[in-house]
């Protein structure tokens, strides 16, 4: 009897330990994949993280999808404004890893674990022109304020071994923008950012001016914790593996950098200057007849063609806003060139008619680069760059490579081998990269109108509506001034 009870109760016990849960905890990737969804931390701003007409962009943002889908679960994007937040949250476990364009610093390394580099910065002294330019560390004379946290904070504190005069605000609440701003406002006298951050910055911030290369090229990578799993650091190596070999990444910094030149003051002060006196005479005919184009991609291809100038004239014979030929005009519709309404009208009609007649094999973010192109040497010249591009064993869809070979069509040697032969391909690569810059310049402007209008709603019930016109100057131009009225004033 005695041993039947020992019995039941081991059958007992058996079942008991079968139906709770021993096995071994899984690992963080099978987490994620469980709940599926993966929660990554990132920062606002132009290169990682913002939204535009409700939908999101960014260099780290479109990889962190990219590697969402990848592992077949849902994005969780969680930005913030500094990196004091994210490393908080990071720590605290509220993410499973960080894309923000952080820098791989030897402190950083020391404390997190970083997945591969997928492109390089070099950080910058940035000071205000018009003012002392400081051609060392020693130099400085004046508020340097850093963004706690940053790659620029753990610089400083490696100078400051070499350099114990230095002294500098690490900001808790600030970020690289925001900073940026205040220099440009002549709130701080220095900051540090990277140079891909201040190249973007200078086409808002003309007054914006390098003083010093710091250190050497940094490498931009994911962060993620220190743990003794090490699945998710695995699963992110293989997933950029893959990336670099499909030419994703190479795709990405075209999207993000590749439009970007040498800062040329001059022309960033007249651009402003005219986003102010003109475009607001003009900005509504834009959006009237942009059709499927963003107006402001319109708008960029007009300042590119005319300076916003109905009576623009080339020695070509091209006339008008959109500088149109007969040929087009008179395909278009368009029956006298130097009509504001009618050129931008016709414009638009014939930059949508070469979208539409971009291959499908071409990307769709990617095809309006091509029907630039078209648009000013034509789609016969274009198409020959695309079938140079495929001789030469590079991809004729990607405008990356194409925008390469591009200036090989002004070269006897290769425009003697094409259908079309010579055009001015590189003026053409010029012409998409300056409206690209142009482009960017408009969309941040709107976007401070957007944000000027929203804070004019909130006070609205404080204030009366003037009823002057006049008194109500585009908020494009509002924005404008602030940027320019030190130049004005």
């Amino acid at each position: 009897m005695r041993h039947i009870v020992r019995l039941f109760l081991a059958v007992i016990m058996t079942l008991l330990l079968a139906s709770c849960d021993f096995h071994t905890p899984s690992s963080q990737l099978e987490q994620i994949r469980q709940r599926g969804e993966i929660r990554v931390g990132t920062l606002y701003g132009p290169t990682s993280y913002y939204q535009r007409d409700d939908t999101a962009f960014g260099y780290d943002y479109e990889l962190a999808q990219s590697f969402a889908d990848w592992l077949g679960v849902k994005l969780t994007i969680i930005p913030v404004n500094t990196s004091a937040e994210l490393v908080g949250l990071l720590e605290g476990g509220k993410l499973d890893l960080v894309a923000a364009a952080i820098v791989v610093t030897p402190e950083r390394r020391a404390q997190f674990r970083f997945g591969p580099g997928f492109y390089q910065v070099s950080p910058k002294l940035v000071y205000r022109n018009g003012s002392r330019r400081p051609r060392s560390l020693d130099d400085i004379d004046g508020k340097l304020v850093v963004a706690k946290g940053s790659s620029g904070e753990d610089l400083l504190k490696a100078f400051h071994k070499t350099h114990p005069k230095l002294s500098w605000q690490a900001d808790p609440k600030s970020d690289t923008d925001d900073l940026l701003k205040m220099l440009a406002e002549g709130k701080i006298d220095y900051t540090i950012v990277p140079n891909t951050v201040l190249a973007r910055t200078q086409r808002y911030y003309p007054e914006l001016a390098e003083a010093l290369t710091l250190s050497d090229s940094q490498t931009v990578a994911w962060v993620m914790n220190r743990l003794p799993d090490d699945s998710l650091y695995a699963g992110v190596i293989d997933f950029f593996g893959q990336r670099f070999m499909d030419g994703a990444i190479a795709k990405l910094d075209e999207k993000y950098f590749g439009h970007v030149q040498n800062f040329d003051f001059v022309d960033t002060r007249t651009f402003l200057r005219r986003a102010k006196e003109l475009l607001p005479k003009y900005q509504e005919l834009f959006k009237q007849h942009a059709l499927e184009i963003d107006w402001r991609l319109l708008a960029a291809i007009s300042y590119q063609e005319s300076h916003w100038d109905p009576d623009a004239r080339s020695y070509t014979g091209v006339r008008g806003m959109m500088m149109l030929t007969e040929n087009t005009a008179k395909a278009m519709g368009v029956k006298d060139r130097t009509h504001p309404e009618e050129s931008i009208e016709g414009g638009a009609r014939y930059l949508k008619l070469m979208i539409d007649k971009v291959p499908d094999s071409v990307p769709d973010d990617e095809k309006v680069w091509f029907a630039l192109t078209a648009y000013n040497i034509g789609y016969g010249h274009m198409m020959d760059a695309r079938r140079l591009t495929k001789q030469l064993g590079k991809d004729p869809d990607s405008w990356g490579d194409v925008k390469e070979v591009l200036p090989l069509l002004q070269q006897a040697r290769w425009h003697s081998k094409v259908r079309y032969g010579y055009a001015r391909g590189g003026e053409a690569r010029n012409y998409v990269n300056n409206v690209r810059q142009y482009y960017q310049s408009l969309l941040w402007l709107d976007n401070e109108q957007q944000k000027a209008q929203r804070r004019e709603e909130l006070d609205e019930d404080d204030s009366e509506p003037a009823s002057d016109e006049a008194s109500h100057p585009s908020p494009i131009a509002e924005v404008v001034s602030r940027i320019t009225g030190a130049e004005q004033g």
